[in-house]
């Protein structure tokens, strides 16, 4: 608002500067109103807070109208600097800056009934002339209706990232229960059935109490190795990264980790955080399963975005096996499938002895994004 007043105003001084036989007043306007400009610009830029203080700003603003008032003694570039500062009101205090622009037009009027009388040859500019001063409380209006629509579509926008935020970490929370309650706690839930029965086997059957305290240490044991694999899960995504740079970091970890190599092939792809989890979690699990049972010296990682799809391919030359029929018995490739599945996409496993195996997940992303809002 404040450029826009002083390029009208120094367009309009300027212009005067060659209709005038001696232009020094036209010269002080321009120099005060450019002066004024920058001064308040370096204000705001400093400190932004300084419009929670309208009125000094608009008393200021006043003595400035009327100084270019007094040094032009009623030219053009007042009527212009009276219209941006009531533009100016109407962006600081809203439709109360009626009040100003009405002093602004009275005086306008004032100023155009001097000009009018003094000058016989503009009587035939008199409607344009007289016409002119409305122009403030117009500017007014606009400048408070389009600040209170900016006002609240940036309001809107807001609650719109806020409540996007809030369903994320939502839907964060709910994956957080399902992978503890999948792991955790059906271990503990064991651990304490255990428990429950040591005292009686303390009494009646040592041996089997003996060995119920080695399966109440090994559950323990196995449910804080579950707890850490579920935090170590919720690390291997960084939200904020591209998700092929997850992606070549996961693989290059459990490179260095397993001293195999991995050749990847990575498309650049924005999918939403429920997408992401949930294949960072397939490709973990998936090298995992090589470390463990494949013997590989070679693995081969493809991310591929087609827009409509995301595929994740990962493909071992190791030892491969006999895919049993609906993966029955094989509960790491169960648990990638029921990830598949959470994220509306299939789990495709091909593999034979000796052969190498592949585990392809293929999710469509609108579906997956459905589904993420549906959680």
């Amino acid at each position: 608002m404040l450029l826009g007043r002083a390029a009208a105003t120094l367009a309009v001084a300027g212009g005067g500067l060659r209709l005038r036989a001696q232009p020094s007043s036209l010269v002080v306007v321009l120099v005060l109103v450019l002066v004024t400009a920058v001064v308040a610009l370096v204000a705001l830029s400093r400190n932004p807070r300084v419009v929670a203080h309208p009125l000094p700003i608009l008393a200021a603003d006043a003595v400035i109208v009327l100084a270019v008032l007094g040094i032009g003694e009623g030219d053009v570039a007042f009527f212009c600097c009276a219209a941006g500062a009531s533009a100016l009101a109407g962006v600081l205090v809203g439709f109360r800056a009626l009040l100003p622009a009405a002093f602004y037009a009275g005086l306008g009027y004032l100023v155009a009934a001097h000009l009018l009388g003094s000058v016989p040859a503009a009587a035939g500019l008199a409607g344009f002339v007289l016409a002119f001063p409305i122009i403030n409380v117009l500017t007014a209006v606009g400048a408070a209706v389009a600040t209170a629509a900016l006002a609240a579509y940036v309001e809107l926008s807001v609650r719109l990232v806020a409540s996007a935020q809030r369903t994320a970490a939502a839907a964060e929370r709910a994956r957080l229960a399902r992978e503890l309650h999948d792991s955790v706690t059906k271990t503990l839930r064991g651990v304490s059935f255990a428990a429950l029965a040591l005292p009686t086997s303390l009494r009646r059957q040592p041996a089997l109490a003996e060995q119920l305290a080695a399966t109440v240490s090994a559950g323990a044991a196995a449910a804080v190795r579950q707890a850490q694999e579920v935090l170590e899960g919720l690390r291997l995504d960084n939200p904020d990264h591209e998700f092929g740079a997850t992606v070549d970091s996961i693989c290059r970890r459990w490179s260095e980790r397993e001293g195999i190599p991995v050749r990847m092939s990575t498309a650049a792809a924005e999918l939403p955080l429920d997408l992401r989890y949930e294949l960072a979690q397939i490709l973990h699990e998936s090298l995992e399963n090589i470390a463990r049972h494949a013997g590989a010296s070679l693995v081969t990682v493809e991310l591929a975005h087609t827009g409509a799809s995301v595929r994740l391919r990962v493909t071992d030359n190791g030892a491969g096996f006999r895919v049993p029929a609906e993966l029955s018995g094989c509960y790491g490739l169960i648990g990638m499938a029921e990830r598949a599945a959470a994220i509306r996409g299939t789990l495709r496993v091909v593999s034979a002895p000796g052969a190498g195996t592949t585990v392809e997940t293929v999710v469509a992303v609108k579906a997956a994004a459905s589904a993420g809002s549906l959680s």
